[in-house]
């Protein structure tokens, strides 16, 4: 199997929505979802994604952004990362997360922040082997505009 990660370009994203669909699936929350693929296109300055592709098959992707907080400055927050049940296991999702984090060396931010569910386990304890802290305190807030 060879595997290749790049950066998604706007011809991936009718692929890449279908699996933010499958993960919104997984995490059950698809009625969340309401981009598209043509706002991808629209958006796609803002829209950074890293994927993985097996045989012309994207099987995983990541999604980030580069954001500013007051507390800690410059950081890259990852979005989403997704691999396909059938590829998990094979060290994808740890290709994928030191892709975002070589982003933010790049980019001179001070850290990568993100949210997991809390029922998921074992992404949880995948988060935690990276040496992420898992904040219990935050809760998220949504103002749709």
């Amino acid at each position: 199997m060879t595997l290749d990660i790049r950066k998604a370009k706007p011809d991936d994203f009718e692929e890449i929505y279908s699996l933010i669909i499958e993960f919104a699936k997984f995490i059950q929350t698809p009625e969340k979802v309401v981009t598209s693929p043509s706002q991808m296109i629209e958006d796609k300055d803002y829209f950074n994604c890293f994927v993985v592709v097996d045989k012309n098959t994207i099987v995983g992707f990541a999604t980030y952004f580069i954001a500013y907080y007051s507390w800690t400055g410059k950081t890259v927050y990852l979005d989403d990362l997704y691999v396909l049940e059938k590829y998990r296991g094979l060290g994808i999702g740890n290709k994928l997360l030191d892709k975002v984090i070589e982003t933010a060396k790049s980019e001179n931010c001070k850290k990568v922040k993100w949210q997991v569910s809390n029922w998921n386990k074992k992404a949880i304890e995948f988060y935690k082997m990276r040496g992420a802290t898992i904040d219990e305190v935050e809760i998220n807030c949504d103002l749709k505009v």
